[in-house]
């Protein structure tokens, strides 16, 4: 497959009937609670994950004058206990839907139509946005730290919401610490290397975050489902046995424990939806114009294998759900559960790393001074 490559340019919308309200709440907050120095009041607002550009005119709002909400060792414990809640908060949602052991994993005990824990969609979206604001200020540190890579590998039949989870969950991840690629059909160089090389060849850097849209897992799916496929892969004969399938999912948790091992830090979410569901989505797809070009009859035709697919997707999680690189299974009739379910399992990855801020050594903060004396020193 060719590997399409992307960077993110999505931005977060602000909400301004929400800022306000916010704004107004932390003014009453600031109110009854305590005063003091403003010492380590960044440090909080950074350990928070909640200064995001989408709410910088909170943010400020909060800084104004005496009496702000952060301006006070009250704030900034008040900040450190709702960055713990909302762990929480997304722990509790994302663990229903994580599967660390296969062996007893039954695709049927999944209901992609599953909502539970989240009240309504306005309220799930407030907690995706917050979540994903969490993620971005982690991201921060995971760049800064340059010890850990994360790489996020979503699989699911067609129309399942992988892009739009992406697009939605990763909007406010800086650009220079992400990047996105889409495999597709394989291009002839592909076919002259082993069915990992082209994702081993982009596995994110440390510092980073890497996201695959589809990955190597289409060797034990699409490949499975299409057994021609494979005999257009220039395997030698001879290895082309009924072996094949168990030994690829031994490379693939072989190469996943390797990775770990390295320092990448591995989260897969399968996109699970109804048959129904697509049915509809399918339909949208043929009424929007602008959604038209997503649409090919190779979809219809896939449709035909649905109970196929199920097979291949419940032995893909059962072979391959480990502690290390566990599968979140997704419920994704509706989207905007579905993101938040991915959301949480991102933040909850990245809290697990305990990210920090790199030191700075005294050598370091000497050269620092110099260069405020320097700066401080010339003429306005």
């Amino acid at each position: 497959m060719f590997v399409a490559r992307a960077r993110f340019v999505f931005g977060g919308r602000t909400r301004e009937e929400k800022d306000n309200a916010e704004t107004q709440s932390s003014q009453r907050n600031a109110e009854e609670g305590g005063s003091g120095g403003s010492r380590g009041v960044a440090d909080a607002v950074d350990f928070a994950g909640w200064a995001s550009p989408r709410k910088r005119r909170w943010s400020a709002a909060l800084h104004k004058g005496g009496g702000g909400l952060l301006e006070g060792a009250g704030g900034i414990t008040l900040r450190i206990m709702k960055t713990k809640k909302l762990l929480d908060k997304v722990r509790r949602l994302a663990a229903p839907f994580c599967v660390t052991n296969g062996k007893m994993f039954r695709l049927k005990d999944f209901d992609p139509a599953e909502t539970r824990g989240v009240k309504s969609k306005s309220h799930a979206e407030k907690l995706q946005e917050e979540s994903s604001a969490c993620a971005s200020e982690m991201q921060e540190r995971l760049y800064a730290q340059d010890r850990w890579a994360l790489l996020l590998i979503f699989q699911g039949m067609d129309a399942a919401g992988k892009d739009g989870a992406v697009k939605h969950v990763m909007s406010g991840v800086n650009p220079q610490g992400c990047d996105v690629f889409s495999f597709k059909t394989p291009t002839s160089e592909e076919l002259d290397h082993d069915f990992l090389w082209r994702c081993h060849k982009v596995v994110p850097e440390r510092g980073k975050i890497g996201i695959f849209n589809r990955s190597y897992y289409e060797e034990v799916l699409v490949v499975r489902v299409h057994p021609t496929v494979l005999e257009g892969q220039k395997l030698p004969e001879k290895l082309i046995t009924k072996h094949i399938w168990d030994e690829r999912y031994e490379d693939i948790n072989a190469f996943e424990r390797y990775l770990t091992r390295n320092g990448v830090m591995i989260r897969k979410f399968f996109l699970h939806i109804s048959k129904e569901e697509q049915r509809q989505r399918f339909l949208a797809r043929l009424d929007d114009s602008k959604k038209n070009w997503k649409f090919s009859m190779d979809d219809i035709k896939e449709r035909g294998f649905w109970k196929d697919y199920k097979e291949v997707y419940e032995e893909m999680v059962q072979r391959t759900a480990t502690k290390h690189a566990p599968w979140y299974v997704v419920p994704a009739d509706n989207k905007w559960f579905a993101r938040l379910i991915v959301a949480a399992g991102i933040v909850e990855a990245l809290s697990d790393l305990d990210l920090k801020f790199p030191d700075v050594d005294r050598k370091k903060k000497k050269e620092l001074e110099g260069i405020r004396e320097a700066l401080e020193g010339e003429k306005k």
